[in-house]
C-alpha cells in the first residue's frame, strides 16, 4: 500500500510557482485520508470519482507540476498528462478533460470497457479537477437547499386557510393539531424546526445532509449500509449520533421533532428496505430525499447484497448486479412516491436515482422534482453558486481571516452572515482549511480580489486557492440535475459549459477542466471547472478579475437566453451585454 498522501503547507514552494504549486497541493489534498473515500485507490468520492487514472499517472502528474515553467501548460487526458506545450503566462498552468466519450459511445458499460484497457477515469465533478475540499465543499449548497425546503413549507403554512374549531375544541387545540400534521413548521418561521427529514448515503456528498438539516433546526434520520461511512461522519462532526437499531433512532429523531430539537441520527441499513419499512409503518416524515451514490448502479449496494460482497460481485457480474442494483432503486424511489403521495416534501438530490428507477421498470420513477428546478434556480439565475477557497498555508487562522473579510465585504447579506458564522463554530476541516460560500456575479470577483490583497499584505500566511463545485449557474449542463426543466426547453444543451471552459481559459484561471458525466452518471452530463490563485500578485489580481467576473457571468447569461426574468434583471444590474437583447 502506498504511502498516506498530504499535502504540505506553509510558504515554501517545491514548484516554479505559485499556480502549480497549487495544484501540486490540490491534487494531493484530495487524495489526504482525512478526504479521500478510498485514498489507496486514488478514489476521492462518489465511489468511483478519481484524482489520477493510476498510480504511474499520479506521480508523472506531481513529478510535472514541480518542472512546469510559468509558460507552460500540462494536458491531462482522464486522469494521465499526456504533455507539456509552451504557452503564455496568462494561459492555464493545467488544462483536464475527463471521461468524455463521443455522442453514441457514451454509455456506462462503453466506459467501462475503455476503463479495464486503461484508457479512461470517471473524475465525477471535483476529484478530478483537484478542487475537492471535503464533505463541507457541498454543505452549503445543502444547507441552502433546505432552506428553501423551509421556507416552502413556512409558505404553505401561511397560506392555510384557518379552521374552524370542532365542538369543545379551542382555536389554539386546532391550530396546534393542524400544524403538527403535513410540513411540521409550527411557527412558519422559515427554519426546520419541528420536522423530520428522511434521506439516505452519508459518503463523500451525502454525508453534509444531517448537518445541514441541523444547522437549519431540523431532525433528520439518515441510512447508509457502511457502519463506517456513519462513523466518519459523527468523528468530523456532520453527524450527532449512530443508533443500535432503526426502532431506537426514530425513538430518538421523533422525540426532537416534537421539541423542535436539531438532531441528526444514523442507522446502519439498505434504503431499499428501510425507506418501504417506515412508509409501512406511517412514521410521521416530512421530507424525503436520498444522496446514495445512484448515478452509477455499480456503486449502489442492492438490499440482499452484503456490503463485503458488493464489490467483487460488481467486478465480476456487471450486467447481474446493475439488474439488482436498479430493481432496488424501483422499491427505494417507489417508497419516495408513496410518502409524496402523503404529503411528504419530497426532491431528489441529483444523483440520478430516479433515472435509474425508471430503467428499472417504475413508471412513476419522475412524480417527484430535482431539488434544482424545485428551489435553486432562483439562485442560478443572478449567477449564484458555490463559490470556495482553501488557505495552501494550512492554517485554520488564515480561513478564519478570511471569513472576516466576506463578512465585511456583504454585510447587507444576512443569510451569508448566518452561514459564515455558522461554519466557523461546526464544520470541522478535512485536509487542508476551506470554506465555501454562495456567491453571485459581482461578488465573488470582489472577494478574490480583497484574498488577494490579503496575501500581498501579509494578513495571509500563504496563497489562496479559489475554485468551486462544478454544480454551478452556467457550467453544466445535466437534464437530471441542474438543467432540469430548464424554461426553454434547453435541458440537454451542452454548449454552455464548453463555452464556460473557454471563456475561464481565455480570462486567465490557473486550471480549467471539462468533465462528463459526474454526479449523475455517464451519457447524463458534461461540466466544466475552473481554479484560481490568488498569490498576491498584480498579476494574479488582473486574472482573478476576469476569471471571477466572467465565470458565474456565462451563469446569468445561459438564464437569461432561456428567459428567466431574473436573469435579465441581474444582466442588466450589473451591465452584461446579450446581444441579442440589443436594439
Amino acid at each position: 500500500m502506498p504511502e498516506p498522501i498530504r499535502a504540505a503547507r506553509g510558504s515554501t514552494r517545491t514548484a516554479a510557482g505559485w499556480p502549480q504549486e497549487a495544484a501540486l497541493r490540490m491534487l494531493m489534498n484530495n487524495l489526504d485520508p482525512e478526504v479521500a473515500e478510498r485514498p489507496d485507490d486514488l478514489v476521492v468520492y462518489g465511489g468511483t470519482g478519481r484524482a489520477a487514472r493510476d498510480w504511474p499517472s499520479y506521480h508523472a502528474l506531481v513529478r510535472t507540476l514541480r518542472t512546469l515553467a510559468d509558460d507552460e501548460t500540462m494536458l491531462v487526458q482522464s486522469g494521465r498528462p499526456v504533455g507539456v506545450l509552451r504557452t503564455h503566462e496568462w494561459a492555464p498552468r493545467v488544462l483536464i478533460a475527463n471521461s468524455n466519450l463521443v455522442g453514441d459511445w457514451a454509455t456506462w458499460p462503453e466506459f467501462r470497457r475503455l476503463e479495464q484497457l486503461g484508457l479512461t477515469m470517471y473524475g465525477q465533478m471535483t476529484a478530478g479537477s483537484w478542487i475537492y475540499i471535503g464533505t463541507q465543499g457541498i454543505l452549503q449548497g445543502t444547507y441552502e437547499t433546505f432552506a428553501a425546503v423551509a421556507a416552502k413549507l413556512a409558505a404553505k403554512l401561511a397560506a392555510k386557510p384557518a379552521t374552524k374549531p370542532a365542538a369543545g375544541r379551542t382555536a389554539a387545540d386546532t391550530d396546534r393539531q393542524d400544524e403538527g400534521a403535513g410540513s411540521g413548521i409550527r411557527t412558519g418561521d422559515g427554519s426546520l424546526a419541528g420536522t423530520l427529514t428522511l434521506t439516505a448515503g452519508c459518503g463523500g456528498m451525502g454525508g453534509a445532509q444531517p448537518l445541514a438539516v441541523t444547522m437549519n433546526g431540523g431532525a433528520c434520520l439518515i441510512v447508509d449500509v457502511a457502519p463506517e461511512r456513519l462513523a466518519r461522519r459523527v468523528r468530523t462532526r456532520y453527524l450527532d449520533t449512530v443508533a443500535d437499531s432503526l426502532d431506537a433512532a426514530l425513538d430518538q429523531v421523533l422525540a426532537a421533532k416534537r421539541d423542535r430539537r436539531p438532531l441528526s441520527v444514523g442507522v446502519v441499513g439498505n434504503a431499499a428496505t428501510v425507506f418501504p419499512e417506515l412508509l409501512r409503518r406511517g412514521v410521521d416524515i416530512d421530507i424525503v430525499t436520498d444522496q446514495t451514490s445512484a448515478h452509477d448502479p455499480l456503486s449502489y449496494v442492492p438490499d440482499g447484497v452484503e456490503l463485503a460482497d458488493a464489490a467483487e460481485l460488481a467486478r465480476s457480474k456487471p450486467a447481474e448486479y446493475t439488474e439488482r442494483a436498479r430493481a432496488a432503486m424501483v422499491r427505494h424511489v417507489a417508497a419516495m412516491v408513496g410518502f409524496q403521495d402523503g404529503g411528504a416534501e419530497v426532491f431528489d438530490y441529483g444523483n440520478s436515482i430516479r433515472g435509474e428507477a425508471q430503467l428499472g421498470g417504475y413508471e412513476r420513477a419522475f412524480a417527484f422534482p430535482g431539488f434544482v428546478p424545485a428551489y435553486i434556480r432562483p439562485l442560478f439565475s443572478q449567477g449564484r453558486g458555490p463559490f470556495r477557497w482553501a488557505a495552501l498555508s494550512g492554517d485554520p487562522a488564515d480561513i478564519a481571516a478570511t471569513d472576516r473579510a466576506v463578512l465585511d465585504l456583504f454585510p447587507e447579506n444576512e443569510s451569508l452572515a448566518r452561514w459564515i458564522r455558522l461554519a466557523g463554530e461546526r464544520v470541522a476541516f478535512q485536509g487542508l482549511p476551506a470554506r465555501i460560500c454562495w456567491l453571485g456575479h459581482g461578488e465573488r470577483d470582489r472577494a478574490g480580489l480583497r484574498f488577494n490583497d490579503m496575501v500581498a499584505s501579509g494578513e495571509l500566511r500563504a496563497p489562496i486557492v479559489i475554485g468551486r463545485d462544478h454544480l454551478d449557474a452556467g457550467s453544466v449542463a445535466s437534464p437530471y440535475r441542474e438543467t432540469e426543466a430548464m424554461a426553454d426547453g434547453s435541458d440537454a444543451i451542452a454548449d454552455w459549459p464548453l463555452l464556460n471552459a473557454l471563456v475561464n481559459t481565455a480570462s486567465g484561471a490557473s486550471w480549467v477542466s471539462i468533465h462528463h458525466g459526474g454526479g449523475v452518471g455517464i451519457g447524463r452530463s458534461i461540466h466544466a471547472g475552473q481554479v484560481s490563485v490568488a498569490d498576491g500578485t498584480p498579476l494574479a489580481r488582473q486574472k482573478l478579475e476576469r476569471v471571477l467576473a466572467n465565470d458565474p457571468a456565462t451563469g446569468v447569461l445561459r438564464h437569461v437566453d432561456a428567459g428567466y426574468p431574473e436573469a435579465t434583471e441581474t444582466a442588466a444590474r450589473n451591465a452584461l451585454r446579450v446581444p441579442m437583447a440589443e436594439a
